[in-house]
């Protein structure tokens, strides 16, 4: 009987797929260290890229790459000493914040992604067939919002091509205000 519990396929799945993320993990290290990013950076630059403005509160950003408010906290004093990301008081809340991109840190990703786009279909998005890589996205999505509803965008928002809700609603209220672009690159 313990054999057949040692064998068991749920076990394989999940031992596999930590495998997989493990080593994914470590490939993409490598390569978004070439352009001065760590993952985690890369990944809050990315949340950030794809949300209406471009900017979320910092709280919100936490949740969805998984850190502590201090881990956040973190994270963007290091982008922000870059240019990559401002922080900007909230008008409705004086004890939150929030990050927005910057062009600076727009441009850093843009020469990132391509490489990474790259390293995503070689060793994994690749080995799925369209239809494979929707339901894959459905069901992640599916057990991300079981197991860590922090990482779902607060509100709904228009939905992108994938299904993916985009971040907040601009039209509701509290939502992030419009900050102008300071860096150098398109200061006037």
């Amino acid at each position: 009987m313990e054999a057949e519990l040692y064998d068991d396929e749920r076990i394989t799945a999940f031992g596999l797929f930590a495998e997989v993320y493990t080593g994914l993990v470590t490939r993409f290290s490598a390569q978004l260290a070439e352009h001065g990013l760590a993952l985690i950076e890369f990944e809050v630059l990315v949340r950030l890229a794809r949300t209406p403005a471009q900017q979320l509160r910092m709280t919100e950003l936490a949740g969805q790459v998984a850190l502590t408010t201090s881990g956040i906290t973190r994270v963007v004093d290091r982008l922000e000493r870059e240019d990559l990301v401002r922080r900007r008081p909230c008008p409705e809340d004086r004890r939150g914040s929030w990050t927005a991109l910057t062009a600076t840190g727009q441009s850093r990703l843009s020469a990132a992604l391509p490489d990474h786009l790259a390293l995503l279909d070689r060793h994994f998005t690749g080995h799925f067939s369209a239809a494979e890589r929707t339901q894959l996205v459905v069901r992640l999505r599916e057990i991300r919002d079981e197991v860590h509803p922090a990482a779902r965008p607060a509100s709904p928002g228009p939905q992108n091509r994938t299904g993916r809700t985009s971040g907040r609603n601009r039209d509701r209220p509290g939502s992030p205000p419009e900050f102008p672009d300071k860096s150098p690159s398109t200061a006037r």
